[in-house]
């Protein structure tokens, strides 16, 4: 499975690199899936759905199904959070994985950086970045690319994973 992602600080332009990310890939016809790690308590479900109601009632899963989609929902009533590669294990085959967040973990992923926040770039401490994705001027020996060269980004992480 062949999987990257793209780490960065709090408002520093991950999702919207990940959503223009996966338009450009999946334009070259390639299939990509994504995982999103939230740190905050987070439910795609609505209070009063049915849905929601059977996991209020304790359900361990639902399984929500429509002619459009399905999803899962798995609650973890107080056991930990599964480690990514457990979860990447329910995902079907795609050509590629983009996970956006994990930062600790050791796949390999590009820093989303910008000025404004006044945060510090991630990768002097963390090997695991291989590239940075800014909108100013960065010293790094990383390769470095503007953040909005969503075609640039996506070369270089098809020709890392082999695509």
């Amino acid at each position: 499975m062949r999987i990257y992602g793209v780490t960065g600080s709090k408002n520093c332009g991950k999702t919207g690199l990940m959503e223009r990310l996966v338009a450009e890939i999946c334009a070259r016809g390639l299939t990509v899936s994504t995982v999103k790690h939230a740190h905050h308590s987070t439910d795609v479900d609505q209070p009063g759905r049915d849905s929601f109601r059977h996991r209020e009632a304790g359900a361990g899963e639902v399984l929500l199904a429509s002619p459009n989609r399905w999803a899962l929902m798995h609650e973890l009533r107080g056991a930990p959070e599964p480690p990514l590669s457990e979860l990447l294990a329910k995902l079907a085959p795609v050509d590629l994985i983009l996970i956006e967040g994990y930062k600790r973990d050791p796949h390999p992923k590009i820093e989303a950086h910008r000025a404004e926040t006044g945060k510090p770039l991630l990768s002097p401490d963390n090997p695991s970045i291989r590239a940075l994705a800014a909108d100013s001027a960065v010293e790094s020996a990383l390769p470095r690319f503007d953040l909005d060269d969503t075609r640039g980004i996506a070369d270089f992480i098809l020709r890392e994973v082999g695509l």
